[in-house]
C-alpha cells in the first residue's frame, strides 16, 4: 500500500510519539530533525530508540535524522544503523549530494527517501532518486526551498513540484508525496491543495497534525467512477488474456486501449487499495 499520510511527530515527546503510533496515519515519521531542539537532540534519540523497540510485532515507524553531513546527522546515522527491527525507513534532509546520500544508505541499511529543499537540491532531483538502490521515494521541504529561492511558495514552488514528480518517475519511483501544509485549522485550504497536487502528480502528503489525516485520507482517494472504470478493464483484459496486455485494442465502450491506459487503470486500482485496506493493491505499472 503506497502511503497516503507521513504524520510528523517530535522525537523528544514520548507522548505524542505513542499517540501517533495510535492514529490513522499510513506512515509515522519520529522526527529528530527540525521538531527537536538542539539541547533536546540527545534525549530524542534516546526516546526514538526506545519507540522503536517498543513497537509491537508487525508494526514500524520511519525516522527524519538531521542533515548526514552535520555532527547530528553523523550521531543519528550511527544511532539507526543499529536500531530495531521496527524501523521501516529515514528520511534524509536537505539532500545535494548523491555521494553523500549513498553513504547514508550503505550505514543505515534501510529505504531512504531523501528530502529535497534546496535549489541543488532540486537541480540534482533525478541523480538523488537514482543514486541507491535503497533510495525509496523523494520528495520536497517547500519551508527551506522557498527561503533558499527567495520566494513566497505558491506558483513559484510551480517547476520544482514538476520537476520532483518527473524524477520520482523517471526513476521508478512511487509519486511522491506533498510538503506539509502548515495552516493546520485550515482543513478546507489542505482539501482543495491536496487535490491540487493530486491532479499535478502527487499522492498524499507529509501531515503534522491528526485532524489532517481524514482530509488528506479522502483527497487522496481516486474517484469512484474512474475506479469501476479501471477494474471493469482489468477484468476484461484479464479476460483477454496476457498478449491483450501489450496491443492497442478498442473496448466495448469504444474507447482505445493501450499500454499506457492499462498502466493508469493499475495504479487506480492501487490508490483504491491504498483508501480500502481490504482492496488488493494491484502491483503493475503503478511504479
Amino acid at each position: 500500500m503506497t502511503p497516503r499520510t507521513w504524520l510528523y511527530v517530535p522525537g523528544d515527546r514520548p507522548d505524542r510519539m505513542a499517540k501517533a503510533l495510535a492514529s490513522a496515519a499510513d506512515a509515522v515519521i519520529l522526527d529528530l530533525e527540525d521538531a527537536v531542539a538542539p539541547p533536546a537532540k540527545q534525549a530524542a534519540r534516546r526516546a526514538v530508540l526506545d519507540a522503536l523497540g517498543a513497537l509491537d510485532a508487525g508494526r514500524t515507524a520511519h525516522v527524519r535524522i538531521n542533515a548526514p553531513a552535520t555532527p547530528d546527522g553523523a550521531d543519528d546515522i550511527a544511532l539507526l544503523a543499529a536500531a530495531p527491527s521496527g524501523l521501516a525507513g529515514v528520511r534524509i534532509p536537505k539532500c545535494e549530494h548523491p555521494a553523500e546520500l549513498r553513504r547514508a544508505a550503505d550505514a543505515l541499511g534501510v529505504p531512504v527517501f531523501p528530502v529535497l529543499e534546496s535549489a541543488l537540491g532540486v537541480e540534482n532531483a533525478f541523480v538523488l532518486a537514482t543514486a541507491h538502490p535503497l533510495v525509496a521515494g523523494i520528495s520536497l521541504g517547500e519551508a527551506d526551498l522557498s527561503a533558499d529561492l527567495r520566494v513566497a511558495g505558491g506558483d513559484a514552488l510551480a517547476w520544482p513540484r514538476s520537476r520532483v514528480v518527473v524524477a520520482a518517475r523517471a526513476a521508478g519511483l512511487p509519486s511522491p508525496p506533498q510538503s506539509v501544509w502548515t495552516a493546520v485549522r485550515d482543513l478546507d485550504g489542505l482539501r482543495a491543495d491536496t487535490l491540487a497536487g493530486r491532479r499535478a502528480g502527487f499522492f498524499g502528503r507529509s501531515v503534522i497534525h491528526p485532524a489532517q489525516i481524514p482530509v488528506v485520507h479522502e483527497a487522496s482517494a481516486p474517484d469512484p467512477d474512474e475506479v469501476a472504470w479501471a477494474r471493469d478493464l482489468m477484468s476484461r483484459l484479464a479476460e483477454r488474456g496476457d498478449p491483450a496486455r501489450r496491443a492497442a485494442w478498442i473496448d466495448s465502450a469504444g474507447r482505445f486501449v493501450d499500454k499506457a491506459v492499462v498502466e493508469r487503470a493499475a495504479w487506480l486500482l492501487d490508490a483504491a487499495a491504498s483508501a480500502d485496506s481490504t482492496a488488493p493493491p494491484v502491483k503493475e505499472g503503478h511504479r
